[in-house]
């Protein structure tokens, strides 16, 4: 497939021009013209760039880019050797921050919700990136719901405040959103997930009564990009392979 064409519909499938975001969304990088290989993960580190070379890829798909607001922007060090992979062997980059926690279907926080069975029922927080729902009835409490989280993330969360408490209603967005905390306490719910946790939070929840689970950043982004890649397979023949490198955070 052109490169600029798929540019162009990833921009318009994902919405990306309503974001305001912490970085530039769609082509990052430009390579070959032509796009018939790709490989997608969750960040755009220098193993999932040598993943990609090792597949002959055409283009890298991601969560996460290049280019956040407030980085020094000079080309050096790891940012050159990235840089430099990229260009020297013609693979483009394609990179979506917020539109692809957002997405209604093909989104991170959607696939979090269908792995584990949640029902989304509404929006919460800036650019209603947050998601709202329920669990169906699977977890009575927050401690059971940390349970099947670890079953179905493969990673143990950090769960604090009342493990023990009742859940109606679920709150969760995906990566680094614990300041969407009392947003989700404000939308009445029983619970809130996310990947991330900071010192503060830990005290908002023990104060609030609402239970914090930190899921894990890398754990909690991983279904989005490969939603989106199988979407590309089945609408365009792209190849498309998912390259899971291990993130403890």
């Amino acid at each position: 497939m052109d490169r600029m064409k798929l540019a162009t519909y990833l921009d318009e499938l994902l919405d990306a021009g309503r974001f305001r975001d912490y970085c530039p969304n769609g082509l990052q990088v430009e390579g070959r013209p032509e796009v018939r290989r790709l490989v997608c993960g969750v960040t755009a580190s220098q193993a999932l760039l040598e993943a990609a070379l090792a597949a002959d890829a055409d283009a890298l798909l991601v969560h996460h880019g290049y280019f956040w607001r407030g980085e020094d922007g000079r080309i050096t060090g790891i940012r050159r050797a990235r840089l430099k992979t990229l260009l020297e062997n013609d693979i483009s980059l394609f990179a979506y921050h917020l539109p692809l926690d957002a997405h209604a279907e093909l989104g991170n926080n959607a696939q979090l919700a269908r792995l584990m069975g949640w029902t989304v029922e509404g929006r919460f927080a800036d650019q209603d990136v947050g998601f709202l729902g329920s669990t169906n009835g699977k977890d009575g409490t927050a401690q059971q719901l940390a349970g099947n989280l670890a079953l179905k993330l493969h990673r143990q969360p950090l769960l604090v405040g009342d493990a023990g408490r009742p859940l109606r209603r679920i709150a969760w967005c995906s990566g680094g959103a614990q300041d969407f905390f009392e947003q989700a306490i404000a939308a009445g719910a029983d619970v809130y997930v996310s990947g991330e946790i900071s010192e503060q939070t830990t005290h908002l929840a023990q104060e609030s009564g609402v239970p914090y689970i930190a899921a894990g950043h890398h754990a909690t982004e991983r279904y989005g990009v490969q939603a989106l890649a199988a979407h590309l397979a089945e609408r365009f023949g792209i190849e498309c392979r998912y390259v899971e490198l291990d993130n403890p955070v």
